[in-house]
């Protein structure tokens, strides 16, 4: 348990927790504080520790980002789940969601269970995603590398699969985040009997994909011809989710791309959800997303990367 905080603290700009688990507060800080280190960096507030209580000071709106970044890291190893670097980022911009938009980004409904982890939203970006995955049977989700596009969609897909709320999972493309969320046995094991199935799109020609979740990697490199009948292959009791970064096309040279006439021509169609994600969404290392901003900004200028 944390200790309450009063409304007049966070107004004061001021806020103390008070841990229950002592074993836990290295994990929580981090390696020589690190973790504490960026909270401060990010936000702009001071963090000082003794014994087991924490002390935040600085501006009200950033000390109480600050509070609800380290209440929800502290639970989420109460949890048993790790706390790192990328995790107190996504931790911040979440309690700063919260705080901006009125949003709980923090509830079960951020997260998917699979065998081997619990893997939550890291942005409000992707807690969206997560939400349109949920309740959509055909997703599309846009984005840079590394906001999490086709990570996501293969947790979704595990979490229904082990649910028994999906019979297999179709990966259009070779995809090793299945890697990360079940052990190497089960994976091997599902591949062999068809569970989980890794095929190029031309091989979906002629198929109707029943009690699937089927996920389409890199769809802006897909024609308009493939992108047809790839989403028409939709069967009963499925999912899809059709991944892509439409800056990223590796087309011939005035050829159309089948993700951008999908979404003008299915913008409105019941059932359908578009996400898109950007740099803010990136997970992987804040440097990435600072080089996803540096690109952005010189194809903004009218400088266009040569192929």
């Amino acid at each position: 348990m944390i200790a309450p905080v009063t409304a007049t603290e966070l107004a004061a700009g001021r806020a103390q927790l008070e841990f229950d688990d002592n074993l836990l507060l290295p994990l929580l800080y981090g390696a020589r504080d690190q973790h504490l280190d960026r909270i401060e960096r990010q936000l702009g507030v001071s963090v000082v520790t003794r014994g087991n209580r924490l002390t935040i000071s600085g501006p009200a709106s950033a000390s109480e980002a600050a509070y609800l970044a380290l209440s929800h890291l502290y639970e989420r190893l109460k949890r048993g789940q790790e706390v790192d670097l990328p995790a107190v980022e996504g931790a911040i911009r979440l309690a700063e969601a919260e705080l901006d938009e009125g949003l709980s980004l923090s509830r079960e409904e951020s997260a998917f269970r699979t065998r081997k982890r619990r893997i939550m939203a890291r942005s409000p970006g992707q807690s969206a995603y997560i939400k349109a995955l949920r309740e959509n049977e055909l997703v599309f989700a846009l984005g840079p590398a590394g906001t999490g596009k086709t990570y996501l969609a293969v947790a979704a897909a595990v979490d229904l699969l082990m649910n028994g709320r999906v019979e297999r999972i179709i990966l259009s493309r070779p995809a090793v985040e299945a890697n990360d969320m079940l052990p190497a046995d089960q994976l091997a094991r599902r591949l062999g009997t068809g569970e989980i199935e890794v095929a190029p799109i031309a091989f979906m020609r002629g198929r109707t994909l029943s009690h699937a979740f089927v996920v389409l990697d890199e769809a802006q490199n897909t024609t308009p011809v493939q992108m047809k009948m790839f989403l028409t292959r939709l069967g009963e009791a499925s999912r899809m989710v059709v991944t892509g970064d439409p800056t990223q096309v590796d087309l011939p040279v005035g050829a159309r791309s089948g993700l951008a006439e999908a979404l003008e021509t299915l913008g409105r169609v019941e059932g359908i959800a578009t996400v898109r994600l950007t740099d803010k969404d990136v997970v992987r290392h804040e440097l990435v997303a600072r080089i996803v901003r540096a690109y952005e900004s010189r194809e903004n200028e009218g400088r266009p990367i040569e192929r």
